[in-house]
């Protein structure tokens, strides 16, 4: 009788537990919920629930459905979809970089003993908790001094370093046996080979989680476009969204989803390599 009792203490306590993270899951989702829903709503029902007159107006849902403002985003002005394609490309080869120099900084930081190396590794660790504002004046100076601000090389070439990127892939990389890098070596491997081979195949849940965690910082970054960008048509599409005018209300919605569909991928995709490494990484 005792057991009954205790399982069905255990089965109501598990649904109390998912109806719980039910709620609570819809409270997070509920903005990016609403956002999906206005997408659908004609330019004009925007205006007339959220326009000026009425700022603080709300529908959740759409009188009409309308595909207006997914077409004028994908076919009638390409602008929008023209800048999507920059961000990515721009956010792309700001993450090779990444990869590379993490990949290379965590190798030797992770097996390879030199002066000064537990000195320069940790002050990776306290530029991981620098915030990037206090970056911004010395990047532009430099940046000024070779010519290169007021261009997309400005927000690429300061953030393909990545502190935390090699901080965690250096973490990773720990963990692989010493082992299986001493038979790499007597095999005649020399210290690149050994990178590709070894360390980048057992390292990959840790790096498919770094370039996780960096895409969706790069494809949000704020304040490195407005303060290294002088035309507001160069803006990211992260930024750009947040300096349209409040005439194309209908076309924020829609861009809105749009700028949150890849990191939404990728977190699709990648969600189980993302946990994967993260624990790898603080455990040892």
């Amino acid at each position: 009788m005792q057991f009954i009792m205790q399982s069905r203490k255990n089965i109501i306590k598990r649904i109390l537990n998912k109806f719980f993270l039910l709620a609570l899951s819809l409270v997070f989702l509920f903005p990016v919920l609403s956002i999906v829903i206005n997408s659908f709503m004609s330019p004009t029902e925007v205006m007339s629930v959220y326009g000026a007159e009425n700022a603080a107006g709300f529908q959740l849902f759409p009188s009409h459905f309308s595909l207006m403002s997914y077409y004028q985003v994908f076919l009638g002005t390409p602008q929008y979809l023209i800048k999507f394609w920059k961000s990515l490309g721009m956010v792309f080869l700001i993450l090779a970089g990444q990869m590379v120099t993490s990949c290379m900084g965590a190798a030797a930081f992770s097996h390879y003993k030199f002066k000064g190396s537990s000195l320069w590794f940790g002050l990776l660790i306290f530029f991981t908790f620098l915030p990037v504002q206090a970056t911004l004046v010395p990047d532009y100076w430099l940046l000024s001094q070779i010519h290169l601000a007021d261009s997309y090389w400005a927000l690429i070439l300061p953030n393909i370093f990545s502190p935390l990127g090699t901080v965690l892939i250096t973490m990773i990389y720990r963990n692989v046996p010493k082992e299986l890098l001493e038979a790499a070596s007597l095999d005649g491997a020399n210290a690149k080979q050994i990178l590709i081979s070894v360390l980048v195949p057992c390292g990959k849940p840790g790096i498919a989680s770094f370039f996780v965690i960096s895409f969706a910082d790069c494809w949000n970054m704020v304040e490195q476009p407005m303060v290294f960008l002088s035309d507001p048509r160069d803006f990211p599409l992260s930024v750009f969204l947040a300096v349209m005018n409040d005439e194309n209300l209908s076309l924020q919605f829609a861009c809105a989803i749009l700028c949150l569909l890849p990191i939404t991928l990728l977190f699709l995709f990648f969600h189980e390599e993302l946990s994967e490494g993260i624990t790898s990484a603080i455990t040892k």
